[in-house]
């Protein structure tokens, strides 16, 4: 039997899109669903799960929605609002997008909010992240968090922003939010901030989905051709990240046969494409990194050089920490620990535990283990899911003398 947190999980985006479509109002149609979710935790347990779960929650959040509607209000527009809802024939499909989150993706994309509430309120729908998880996004406390959803709502709700699809022409403004959104989920996915899984596969899959859905949509876009390929060649080293124990593989010591051969190739197919086109962007620069690793049969075998001057480039076009430090990784294979551990020690990245971790691993790498084993420490304080504890404990007890 699924628990109700997996369908949550699973089902939360669609629904909140869906009720969002039918209301024309994200409060409401969250409310509907975090009631209908209320109800499920209620009966569930005694009734058994129905057949089609996510079914359930979005038609009990649609019934919830007309007995919200008919009771607060008794004007005549109210009423025609919840007879309209009470209609069980599905609405209309107009514009280019025809699916309920990529609609809610580009609507949450108006260039009315700031770019950074809107990728944090579709992580938030769409996506069905919490609030904490939203936040571990942008690395920034809860609390700050929550008031940028909520002041991001409101913006939506007293602007009067329409719940519409953006016509043909209105597209391409809105995609650079809509791409930063997918991007981020599926890195939800991929590596999650928190809990006892180190993969969350309902996020990998729904922003492979979203990335499929928008190739399909903008065919001739490079930066959608290469967020496609980026999140298709991580994907594809899926089984391989995790042991039979489930303990966190890293890419130098995964088993390479376990890879996905089909993504690997459509990924590298579809990079192969953006090259052809000749305008590089930062989605494009990444995949292009990934494409690297997926043409070594084995870790030795990379070419890092290439890696090294494929974040040069991205670098230049999305300077920030989180790159600097990647590209510190890279020059630690091309030029050794000790010019990398310079660079890492310039940067600031703080609430995360990556930065700490990659200076652990480079100072262990130089022999010196106190400072690593500090170094560790410090990124066992930080590090959210219990996967990615265990292998920073382990490394911690291997270094020597500590």
């Amino acid at each position: 039997m699924p628990d109700v947190e997996a369908v949550f999980r699973e089902s939360y985006g669609r629904a909140v899109a869906v009720l969002t479509r039918l209301l024309g109002d994200i409060d409401a149609a969250e409310e509907a669903v975090q009631d209908a979710f209320l109800t499920a935790v209620q009966r569930w347990p005694a009734e058994g799960v129905p057949p089609s779960p996510a079914g359930w929650i979005v038609t009990t959040a649609r019934n919830r929605a007309i007995d919200r509607v008919r009771r607060e209000s008794t004007r005549t527009d109210r009423y025609r609002a919840a007879a309209l809802l009470a209609d069980d024939s599905p609405p209309p499909e107009e514009g280019a997008v025809r699916d309920d989150r990529l609609r809610m993706l580009f609507t949450c994309c108006h260039p009315a909010l700031a770019p950074a509430a809107r990728v944090a309120l579709t992580l938030r729908l769409v996506g069905g992240l919490s609030t904490a998880e939203v936040a571990h996004a942008f690395l920034v406390p809860e609390a700050t968090m929550a008031q940028r959803l909520v002041r991001a709502k409101a913006k939506i709700r007293d602007a009067r922003i329409p719940y519409r699809v953006p016509a043909e022409a209105d597209l391409p403004d809105r995609l650079a939010g809509v791409l930063a959104v997918v991007h981020l989920v599926y890195t939800e996915g991929h590596t999650a901030s928190s809990g006892d899984r180190l993969v969350r596969t309902d996020l990998c899959a729904e922003a492979v989905r979203l990335a499929r859905e928008l190739a399909g949509l903008m065919p001739d876009e490079p930066e959608v051709l290469g967020l496609l390929a980026l999140v298709l060649l991580a994907e594809s080293r899926r089984a391989a990240r995790v042991g039979p124990d489930g303990s966190l593989v890293p890419l130098p010591e995964q088993d390479r046969s376990l890879w996905d051969a089909a993504l690997v190739a459509e990924g590298q197919e579809l990079v192969r494409r953006c090259l052809r086109r000749g305008a590089p962007g930062p989605y494009q620069v990444q995949a292009a990194i990934q494409a690297v690793h997926s043409d070594a049969a084995t870790a030795a075998d990379t070419d890092w050089s290439q890696v090294l001057a494929l974040y040069d480039h991205l670098v230049a076009l999305t300077p920030g920490p989180v790159v600097a430090l990647n590209r510190a990784v890279a020059v630690a294979e091309v030029e050794g620990p000790a010019a990398a551990l310079a660079l890492v020690e310039a940067l600031d990245l703080p609430r995360t535990h990556l930065l700490p971790a990659v200076r652990a691993d480079l100072l262990r790498r130089l022999g010196r283990d106190a400072e690593a084993a500090a170094a560790y420490d410090e990124a066992l304080a930080l590090v959210g899911t219990s996967v990615e504890r265990d292998f920073l404990q382990r490394r911690r007890a291997g270094v020597a003398g500590t």
